[in-house]
């Protein structure tokens, strides 16, 4: 009898390594299978859907999602604001890191000195910090922006 007590311990041990092969191939074809695409786009991408920004943001400006969910951590954007708009001062929940892809920008942080972006320049803004902007009169500011934390903006009324 202890023979065929082996022999199943055996057949039992070779049925549950099997299992957990086959349980890691397919956890690994089924992550393939959910992996993440690559994204290519341009600010000229007719694939582009510009929405509205929030109401305190000048008249003509547009937001368009490049990469994730504005309601989620890690969310590309471009931001659009016509020639010569004022952004208002505002702030964020999360830093943001930007690149100016068109125009020329002024932007403002509380308590520092204006600087100039101009095509390609990058930006670092810290979380919760005020600032402005004013886009120059050479055509619209086009900005890239990562956001870390979900995409949010708040009015910054003076005195408040």
């Amino acid at each position: 009898m202890r023979p065929m007590l082996t022999n199943l311990k055996l057949t039992l041990v070779s049925i549950v390594s099997m299992c957990l092969v086959t349980s890691a191939v397919s956890a690994q074809e089924s992550n393939v299978a959910e992996a993440e695409m690559s994204v290519l786009r341009t600010v000229s991408d007719a694939g582009l859907e510009w929405g509205p920004c929030p109401p305190f943001m000048p008249d003509g400006c547009a937001i368009a999602v490049l990469h994730g969910d504005p309601s989620k951590v890690n969310v590309d954007v471009l931001f659009k604001v016509e020639a010569n708009s004022s952004i208002p001062n505002h702030w964020h929940n999360s830093p943001e890191r930007m690149i100016l892809l068109a125009g020329e920008l002024a932007v403002t942080y509380e308590g520092e000195k204006t600087q100039i972006m101009k095509v390609g320049s990058y930006a670092y803004g810290p979380s919760k910090k005020p600032h402005t902007a004013k886009c120059g009169d050479d055509g619209p500011c086009i900005i890239f922006i990562a956001f870390e934390d979900p995409l949010d903006a708040f009015d910054l009324v003076e005195g408040n």
